[in-house]
């Protein structure tokens, strides 16, 4: 199988079954579930670690419980918990079905789960008057398709590009702290004229080794050289500008990438806290029902092929969070001071 290495952005392979042959429960199940493990077994980046035979056969046993294909898919949950695919989901109907990764709340400030709570959008505005703040968050879609990727991020490209000509700015501040993951090639063309035309990550396999590079271009986004989607970009490039990025203990999986993606830039510092530690590159794969499985194949790499469990920021602040006054934040205070410094 082809794939192209991009977090939660591959064209799907699709299955098809003999419409002429009535199919039981059982029958949808079995089909369902043995391409399932087959494409664990080929492609999942720890299936080498996994003992195959006893997990296929306790797997069997259990979906004779399961009277229907929709209930069957609880099983995953089973499956991925046995073999440590914790990034790893089966969409149904745009529903998930795997292991739920619970995140713990001793670690966040009460300021955080109140603005969380009111389930922040994209944002750009100014700060201090010479400062352009972006508030990145999770940005989840299911259609990955070129187009659609390219739908969602221009717009927030837009902004940017539209701040950028009607401000004269001295540096930038990008906040993760509320993106919990979703789609990085939309996230990364938004901030195409922060990151500039240059190599911005990439992924390395089990062994730690680079196998695939990210790069954006004239406003396209190549994984290994092919054009996965784009924004059409307007005015000079920021690559230069200083800029500080935020993360805090739920910037995951997509929202790590983007991260990532300024580990190397330079005239760049990270501030806040750890992230949470779900680097690992998915891919999409169609499955029988117009099912979808997210498969993680790769870990994720900065634009050096460097692997980082966590990311930890270059200077640590933690639960000193104010969004009530962004200048009364302590992250956006060092910010500032960094973006000051000549």
């Amino acid at each position: 199988m082809k794939k192209i290495l991009v977090l939660l952005c591959i064209c799907g392979l699709s299955f098809h079954l003999n419409a002429q042959k009535v199919m039981t429960s059982q029958d949808s199940i079995k089909v369902f579930y043995d391409k399932l493990l087959i494409m664990l077994k080929s492609d999942y980046l720890l299936r080498k670690d996994v003992d195959w035979k006893t997990v296929g056969a306790e797997t069997n046993q259990n979906l004779t419980k399961y009277s229907d294909f929709k209930s069957s898919l609880k099983e995953t949950e089973v499956l991925f918990g046995k073999i440590g695919a914790t990034h790893c989901k089966v969409f149904y109907k745009n529903k998930p079905y795997g292991t739920t990764v619970k995140a713990s709340t001793d670690n966040l400030s009460s300021q955080w789960k109140e603005k969380f709570a009111t389930k922040p959008g994209f944002e750009v505005k100014s700060l201090s008057g010479n400062i352009g703040y972006i508030l990145m968050p999770n940005i989840t879609f299911l259609d990955f398709s070129p187009e659609n990727v390219h739908k969602i991020a221009q717009p927030m490209y837009d902004q940017i590009a539209d701040f950028k000509t009607k401000n004269k700015t001295e540096g930038w501040i990008l906040d993760l702290r509320f993106n919990t993951g979703g789609n990085s090639a939309a996230m990364l063309l938004a901030l195409y004229d922060l990151l500039g035309d240059n190599d911005i990550w990439g992924t390395v396999d089990r062994n730690k080794k680079q196998n695939s590079k990210v790069k954006l271009e004239k406003g396209n986004y190549l994984s290994n050289s092919k054009k996965s989607s784009y924004i059409n970009p307007k005015g000079e490039l920021l690559d230069k500008a200083k800029v500080a990025v935020i993360t805090g203990p739920l910037t995951a999986s997509s929202g790590e990438v983007t991260a990532l993606a300024f580990k190397g830039r330079p005239n760049t510092i990270l501030i806040g806290e750890p992230t949470f530690g779900m680097t690992t590159s998915n891919v999409d794969i169609g499955l029988p029902f117009d099912t979808v499985l997210i498969l993680s194949v790769a870990y994720d790499s900065d634009r050096n092929g460097n692997y980082y469990e966590h990311i930890v920021p270059d200077i640590t602040v933690s639960k000193q969070d104010n969004f009530n006054d962004l200048l009364a934040d302590k992250n956006i205070q060092e910010a500032i001071g960094f973006i000051a410094k000549k």
